[in-house]
C-alpha cells in the first residue's frame, strides 16, 4: 500500500495480538497495539486510527465503554470498529451491535476473515465519507413524507450501518426473507432504488444516528 492504512489492536490475548498484528502488517497495514481501552484510548492521543479491531472483555476498559467513549467524541465517532468476542450468542452480538460496533467477530475465526472484514469495514467507511462530504453527491429529497413502522426503522438504521440482509435478519432473529422484504417495502415507499441510495437517504436524513 503506498499509504497504509493504521489500525488500532486492542486485546488483552498477548497471543491473539501477535498472530494478529503480523498478520495484518504482512497484508500491508499499520498497526498499533493496545491490552485493553484505556491503553486504546492513550493510543489515540497520539494517532487517530483508520479502523479499529476491539476485545470485549478485557480488564481495566473493556469494549462496550470503550466504543461507547470513542462514538460519544464527533472526532472518533466515525471510526469503523470490529469486535472481537468468545461470546457468540444473538444477544451478546446484539449488545456489541447497538453499542456503537460496526461488526461483531466471534472467537476463534480465520485471519483471512479478519483481513476481509477489516477491508470491508474501510470501504463501507470510505463511501460513507464520500456521501457526507458536501459536493461529491447530490442529497437525496423526497418528493414524499414516509412513515416508517418500527420494524423498518431498525432495520434502515441497520443498512444505514453497512450490515448486510443476512447480518440484520441474525440481529433481529428473523429470517433474511423477511429483512428483504422489508427493504423492498421502503424502496417502494420511497421511490428509491436500491439499498445503498437507501442507506445514504437515511444517513442525511438523520435515521441512521437515531439509537437503534
Amino acid at each position: 500500500m503506498d499509504n497504509p492504512k493504521r489500525l488500532l489492536l486492542i486485546d488483552d490475548d498477548p497471543n491473539l495480538i501477535l498472530l494478529a498484528k503480523d498478520y495484518l502488517e504482512f497484508r500491508g497495514y499499520e498497526v498499533v497495539a493496545a491490552s485493553n481501552g484505556l491503553e486504546g484510548l492513550e493510543a489515540m492521543r497520539h494517532f487517530t486510527p483508520d479502523l479499529i479491531i476491539c476485545d470485549v472483555m478485557m480488564p481495566e476498559m473493556d469494549g462496550y465503554t470503550f466504543v461507547e467513549t470513542i462514538r460519544s467524541n464527533s472526532a472518533t465517532d466515525w471510526i469503523p470498529v470490529i469486535f472481537l468476542s468468545a461470546r457468540g450468542q444473538t444477544a451478546d452480538r446484539v449488545r456489541g451491535l447497538t453499542t456503537g460496533a460496526d461488526v461483531y467477530m466471534v472467537k476463534p475465526f480465520e485471519p483471512e476473515e479478519l483481513v476481509a472484514q477489516v477491508e470491508s469495514s474501510l470501504k463501507h467507511t470510505e463511501r460513507l465519507l464520500q456521501v457526507q462530504n458536501v459536493g461529491i453527491q447530490p442529497v437525496i429529497k423526497l418528493d414524499r413524507e414516509i412513515e416508517l413502522t418500527p420494524t423498518e426503522t431498525k432495520v434502515i438504521q441497520y443498512v444505514a450501518r453497512g450490515l448486510s440482509n443476512r447480518e440484520i435478519a441474525e440481529v433481529l432473529g428473523v429470517s433474511q426473507r423477511t429483512i428483504e422484504s422489508h427493504v423492498s417495502n421502503m424502496l417502494g415507499k420511497t421511490g428509491l432504488h436500491n439499498r445503498t441510495e437507501l442507506a445514504r437517504w437515511a444517513i442525511e436524513s438523520g435515521l441512521g444516528k437515531k439509537p437503534l
